[in-house]
């Protein structure tokens, strides 16, 4: 027999209660999604800095071009130079303060360096804060924050580092979107070698290999790398490095048990953070339509 009309629509009306309040907790995702591919799209399409003159050719902008986190492609290997504990570092309101300075030389990345730009520092973007006259040094400032995060608290003089200056936004990205902010720290758990590639086996924290999978991308230094295999049970990845790629970063020179600075595709941690508002919803939905179900065939079994 059909359903009582009353028992109908209430069935209906709770459905659709249920599918909205769903796909309203789906389109914080999507639109992450979206923003991301439009993002890369638009910076290919149409590059911010660059204007169009009347013959409908593109003027490249001047060398100020703004500039937007990083690519993971290392531009060169800079050296350690110190790593100090000052009690003289001067604070927000003039006063003197403890803190930790970090300098490093380089070269290619001092070309367009100024103030307050960024470098990446083995995958951690940290500002200069100052230029000494002296020739290839910059100087950082690293946060209590910056220290627990990464291993630079175990830097020595003489210790080597990726750096890389800020990409120019509308510029190639032949890496991925890196953002230096480190999510960890992994230990190198063992290294081999096939033919002319060189393999990497890394142990990360727990909480973090659940972003990583195979195939995606991940910044282990700063380089910007493709995932090979995962194990999340034992908490472990591979990466493979090309011939050329060993020649131009600093991970083929660290031992086993060496440590590496960890930092995961960020689109990753925004779809948890959608998914965490949606999933509840779809519980509820479901635990809805199972009550709606038995009502059903109450309804069928004892009609009135």
């Amino acid at each position: 027999r059909p359903l009582p009309p009353v028992l109908h629509t209430m069935i209906r009306k709770k459905c659709n209660i249920l599918f909205a309040r769903t796909a309203l907790a789906v389109i914080p995702l999507l639109l992450v999604v979206a923003t991301k591919f439009a993002h890369g799209f638009l910076q290919q399409c149409f590059p911010i800095g660059s204007i169009k003159s009347a013959s409908s050719t593109f003027i490249p902008a001047a060398s100020t071009t703004a500039r937007n986190m990083f690519t993971g492609i290392v531009e060169e290997v800079g050296t350690i130079v110190s790593l100090n504990e000052r009690e003289d570092i001067t604070l927000w309101d003039g006063r003197k303060g403890p803190g930790t300075e970090l300098i490093v030389k380089g070269n290619v990345v001092l070309d367009g360096a100024y103030l307050g730009c960024s470098i990446s520092v083995s995958g951690v973007c940290l500002t200069v804060t100052e230029l000494p006259s002296s020739g290839e040094l910059l100087k950082f400032g690293l946060a209590p924050e910056t220290l627990r995060r990464t291993y630079f608290g175990t830097f020595r003089p003489g210790d080597a580092v990726n750096l890389e200056r800020a990409s120019e936004i509308g510029g190639r990205n032949s890496g991925h979107t890196v953002q230096g902010h480190v999510d960890g720290v992994g230990t190198i758990l063992d290294k081999w070698t096939d033919k002319d590639s060189l393999w990497v086996k890394v142990e990360v924290p727990s909480d973090i290999i659940k972003y990583i999978v195979p195939k995606g991308f991940i910044a282990v230094d700063g380089t910007s790398l493709t995932v090979c295999d995962v194990d999340t049970k034992n908490s472990w990845f591979t990466f493979m490095l090309v011939e050329y790629t060993q020649k131009k970063i600093v991970i083929p020179a660290k031992p086993v048990r060496g440590l590496v600075n960890i930092e995961v595709d960020v689109l990753g941690k925004y779809a948890e953070s959608a998914l965490a508002n949606i999933i509840p919803r779809i519980e509820e939905l479901e635990s809805r339509v199972k009550e709606l179900e038995t009502q059903l065939l109450l309804a069928k079994t004892n009609p009135r």
